[in-house]
């Protein structure tokens, strides 16, 4: 019985470390977007809105609470950045610009790590709901006040969506 409480503080205690990563790395692309707007900016200063929609969704982002908050905020801001990619590629002197393609890279390896702490996340998820639905665990983890985990649901539609893909002369 102790040993079956003491796996469920442990998997309970994984899955803080999990969301606290993604936070982590949530808050590194937060620290790097006042960089990447304002090198956009040089270039496309009649963009105003796009940059403005930008630098507000990183206060948005950063500061939302709980699992289905914070996603929902990390969505929007992947989407904003998406937009911001959109209007760097109107600019061939801004896709050139070396702190652009830099800072672009980082980013890039940002969302690489955000998606995997997205992943490690779930996973302890998982295994703590796991945990406390299988028996004879169930005895112990509700009367023990154990809840089961919110899962991190990507909600950025572009990504559940299959890109079109066109071959051709045009392509």
């Amino acid at each position: 019985m102790v040993a079956i409480y003491n796996r469920l503080v442990r998997l309970r205690a994984l899955v803080k470390e999990g969301f606290s990563g993604i936070t982590v790395q949530l808050r590194r692309r937060a620290d790097l977007i006042p960089n990447l707007v304002s090198t956009v900016e040089g270039y496309a200063t009649h963009e105003r809105e796009v940059l403005t929609q930008v630098t507000e969704m990183r206060g948005a982002a950063t500061g939302a609470g709980g699992v289905a908050a914070t996603a929902q905020a990390d969505a929007a801001m992947t989407g904003m950045l998406g937009r911001l990619m959109a209007v760097a590629e109107a600019y061939p002197n801004l896709k050139a610009d070396a702190n652009f393609r830099q800072l672009q890279g980082e980013l890039s390896q940002i969302e690489e790590q955000l998606q995997g702490a997205r992943r490690y996340y779930n996973a302890t998820a998982r295994d703590l709901n796991t945990g406390i639905q299988s028996f004879p665990n169930v005895l112990i983890a509700r009367p023990a006040g154990f809840t089961e985990a919110e899962y991190y649901e990507d909600q950025d539609a572009s990504i559940q969506t299959a890109p079109v893909v066109k071959f051709g002369a045009g392509a």
